[in-house]
């Protein structure tokens, strides 16, 4: 898909779409009102004050206060969640780390159905592939999820909810915003980055449809930092382009069938490593999926089926040459809920998950008759929500894995809402079962004797909410132990075990205050610390804040601040020859600090919008991951259209 052709066309259908707007100046009534429920922990909407983890919810509302940022930039200001990648060019690959936890670790969920790259070094979601523009709101639930989600959900899911149907018969929405893309040295002001895309929605009383486009586009900066003021390195390119369908037919009251297609694609410039241009080197992924998704409810409960497949396609030219990977995976998660009493409901399931990689270049040849595996994973939840405040979740899971024989995971989630006072107390005890990935175990880094990864997860903390719930402070501490924890070994390049017992601890602090109905201030503090793998680049101490102030119907405005602290990193390089030994070396990054802000303005209401935003102000000069560059300061411009 031409990236051009999408610009050209979403400037069309912006241009009509503004004179229509102007023309009809309908209002609409507001819809950005969404009732406080979460799913994660339950796979079914309960009401946030009966669930029993912190959940941090990311509403469609939370979104618009924050134009132009991509989900990777959102995510970074969750507390306990750290995406490293997100301050440099856009395209870099991302680091997603959950209260210290590796990549593997952390389980992303698409509207429920679990994103994953088969190919991929940890069997991760690559962020880079979605557009914030088709996102509706995000869940992030950390600790142990596995006894709902299966391996890989250690430390963290984080459930993405797309965009879907209006209630119009007819609708739609038009997007575009160009910026800059420079480092704090360069200060080249000049328009770098466009981000443009449209969706038309609708439903009837039996049938919705969604279908959605998005194209970006970036050049500016160079993914390597040159280490002399006095180099310059080539700008590295970035495009992407996103499609959805989705389409919906409810034949009655007790049956939904929901269908949906994607594609996305990527195209990416990439340097040789740190400190280290590269003018030739480029990577492409592809990937498609598709899914079918039926709920039926009856008397006392509902029964639903998430199934999917997705299929990765990826090119690297590197080194001269190329490497070509490609995966499938298929997911098929059936599940029910029962209700025993009305404060009693049992989640029963069971999960199919297959995943399969190649790798074909000139010095490997992995075949999909060797790198495949799957799981048959059947599971059982209970939920307990007393009339007198006390909420108890228990659950386990047992993984039938045909590579890493059978495994058992466990979770207890107790909570009480003191009666008569704003206090909630939280705990819970949960495991997780995490198996190596493919690229793990086959490619010319693995190691085809790695055994599976065992963590355990306590956590303990309290809820407060004061001043008639205009004052909400939250606090939790936790420890992880991971056994067997899957490390790399910058010596011998190897995927390991580590022996003994891994531990990380730290606790997580957030409140908000509503100080009027104008404004609103939010902040939250996270403290991490990690026994071993030191290297991940998790930040010990971080620090978000951000001000939120509607000053009139139509005007708006945001602020953020972000304090991340020193960063311990490890690196290899060559001695002299003839033996070139590897050595191993040790870095402190230095601590940083950024402030952004933007300003939103109503047209016309619920029609047309417009934002300017501003990140890094302070046109700080830091470093995010060593030899690598960062973004200066940077604007942005952008409106959006509703039909």
């Amino acid at each position: 898909m031409n990236q051009k052709i999408v610009r050209i066309s979403a400037l069309f259908v912006l241009i009509s779409t503004c004179a229509m707007a102007q023309k009809k100046g309908i209002v609409l009534s507001g819809t950005n009102e969404l009732e406080e429920v979460v799913i994660s922990d339950s796979k079914f909407a309960l009401p946030k004050e009966k669930s029993g983890k912190v959940i941090v919810k990311i509403t469609a509302d939370d979104l618009k206060k924050r134009p132009g940022q991509s989900v990777a930039s959102v995510l970074s200001t969750v507390a306990g969640v750290e995406v490293n990648g997100n301050q440099s060019r856009n395209g870099k690959d991302l680091g997603l780390y959950i209260r210290g936890g590796r990549g593997h670790q952390a389980l992303i969920l698409i509207d429920g159905v679990p994103v994953t790259d088969a190919s991929g070094i940890s069997l991760s979601y690559d962020l880079r592939l979605l557009s914030a523009d088709q996102v509706e709101s995000i869940e992030v639930m950390k600790g142990a999820a596995s006894t709902l989600y299966g391996s890989g959900a250690a430390t963290g899911v984080i459930n993405i909810t797309l965009k879907k149907a209006a209630k119009k018969s007819i609708a739609g929405n038009v997007y575009m915003n160009v910026g800059t893309q420079t480092t704090a040295k360069d200060k080249d002001y000049s328009a770098q980055d466009y981000n443009q895309g449209f969706s038309f929605n609708g439903k009837s009383e039996k049938f919705n449809y969604f279908a959605s486009l998005n194209s970006t586009e970036t050049t500016g900066i160079s993914e390597a930092k040159p280490a002399l003021d006095t180099e310059n390195f080539e700008a590295d390119h970035f495009s992407r382009v996103n499609s959805i369908v989705k389409f919906g037919f409810t034949p009655n009251n007790k049956l939904a069938l929901d269908f949906f297609a994607s594609y996305d694609k990527i195209k990416n410039d990439f340097d040789a490593g740190s400190f280290a241009d590269n003018i030739e080197n480029f990577a492409t992924s592809e990937q498609y999926r598709i899914g079918f998704s039926p709920k039926y409810k009856y008397t006392n409960g509902e029964i639903v089926l998430n199934s999917s497949a997705n299929v990765m396609d990826r090119a690297l030219f590197n080194y001269g040459s190329f490497s070509y990977y490609k995966s499938r995976s298929v997911n098929a998660d059936l599940f029910n809920k029962y209700s025993i009493l009305p404060e009693l409901f049992l989640v029963t399931g069971a999960q199919f998950q297959f995943h399969e990689m190649s790798n074909k270049s000139d010095y490997v040849d992995i075949r999909t008759e060797l790198a495949n595996f799957n799981m048959i994973d059947p599971y059982l939840t209970a939920v307990y929500n007393s009339d007198f405040g006390f909420n108890f979740n228990a659950g386990a899971r047992y993984t039938i894995h045909s590579m890493f024989g059978n495994n058992w995971v466990f979770n207890l989630n107790p909570s009480y809402s003191i009666p008569n006072t704003p206090i909630k107390l939280l705990a819970s005890y949960s495991s997780a079962f995490i198996a190596p990935s493919l690229y793990q175990l086959y490619s010319s880094y693995g190691d085809e004797n790695l055994v599976a990864e065992k963590d355990k997860t306590l956590e303990a903390g309290v809820e407060l909410e004061l001043l008639n719930k205009k004052l909400i402070f939250t606090s939790i501490a936790f420890l992880r132990d991971e056994t067997d924890a899957i490390g790399f070994d910058l010596s011998t390049y190897e995927y390991y075990n580590i022996s003994g017992i891994n531990k990380a601890r730290g606790f997580e602090t957030m409140f908000s205050y509503q100080l009027t109905n104008k404004l609103k201030w939010s902040a939250n503090y996270t403290f991490t610390e990690m026994q071993k793998q030191s290297r991940v680049l998790n930040p010990k101490h971080k620090v978000n804040s951000a001000i939120d102030f509607q000053a009139t119907d139509r005007l708006a405005f945001s602020a953020t601040y972000q304090f991340v602290s020193d960063r311990y990193t490890e690196y290899s390089t060559y001695g002299p020859a003839p033996d070139f030994e590897t050595i191993v070396n040790s870095e402190i990054l230095k601590d940083y600090q950024l402030v952004n802000a933007n300003i939103r303005y109503t047209v016309i209401k619920n029609r047309l919008n417009l934002f300017a935003a501003a990140d890094n102000i302070l046109n700080k000069d830091f470093v995010e991951a060593r030899g690598f560059s960062t973004k200066g300061r940077n604007f942005k411009l952008g409106l959006n259209i509703t039909l």
